[in-house]
């Protein structure tokens, strides 16, 4: 039983509406790079089980056979976005996109005094040159833009560098045509567990159900911030 202590019928409506409210992007079409694993299949799971249309983007058809035998409505492209040229004619043609998820990353760990110039060259162009490149390819339409960076507790400093960079980019990408812009920063402990009585372990679903509500229509205000999904750590 839910018990909900207000001071008025009117917060009250609000809540039992919210518990009960079904998510739906019935009728619009979602995007998703780094669909192949992790938070980007996720969010593309999700997506389409909330109505959308999706096109999964990664660079392992592997990855991408997979997901369409589990999910066969799903569009597919697979090219590499550190690619510029490819990437270019890969999405030239997708049409319009409702939902951007600028998703696709990776993360090299090196301690500061071992980061090599390969690594940082990597992580700008797969983390930083490609969320641009993909942000312009749906920038002149009327689609959110999320990126998502996964935060490192330690050996992270280049992978730091180029969140920092992404962050920057989203609070300045503003145009008439992006209706919003949020940079997620979830938090996973991929290095080592830390014992903080104060917070918790974000889980993938957490990721994708922050995901899930900041399209939906109840997130209407949330613009150009950098959402922390990482359990309380950051306030720990």
């Amino acid at each position: 039983m839910l018990h909900i202590l207000t001071e008025s019928v009117e917060q009250r409506e609000i809540i039992l509406n919210l518990c009960a409210m079904e998510l739906s992007f019935a009728g619009k079409r979602a995007l998703v790079t780094g669909a192949g694993k992790g938070i980007g299949r996720a969010t593309a799971k999700a997506l389409l089980a909330c109505g959308a249309g999706v096109i999964a983007v990664t660079r392992t058809q592997s990855d991408l056979d997979s997901l369409v035998q589990g999910c066969p409505d799903t569009l597919t492209i697979c090219v590499d976005l550190s690619n510029w040229e490819a990437a270019e004619n890969a999405l030239k043609d997708v049409g319009p996109v409702d939902l951007l998820v600028n998703n696709a990353a990776v993360g090299i760990l090196e301690p500061f005094l071992e980061v090599t110039q390969e690594a940082f060259d990597k992580l700008f162009v797969i983390n930083v040159k490609a969320v641009l490149h993909v942000g312009q390819c749906f920038g002149q339409q009327p689609c959110w833009l999320f990126s998502i960076s996964v935060r490192f507790l330690r050996g992270r400093v280049a992978s730091l560098c180029t969140m920092a960079i992404i962050s920057t980019l989203a609070n300045s990408a503003f145009t008439p045509a992006c209706c919003g812009n949020v940079v997620l920063d979830p938090m996973f402990p991929l290095v080592e567990c830390v014992d903080f009585v104060r917070f918790r372990t974000s889980e993938l679903e957490d990721v994708v159900n922050a995901i899930i509500f900041l399209f939906s229509d109840k997130s209407a205000t949330i613009n150009g911030v950098t959402l922390p999904v990482d359990g309380g750590y950051l306030a720990s």
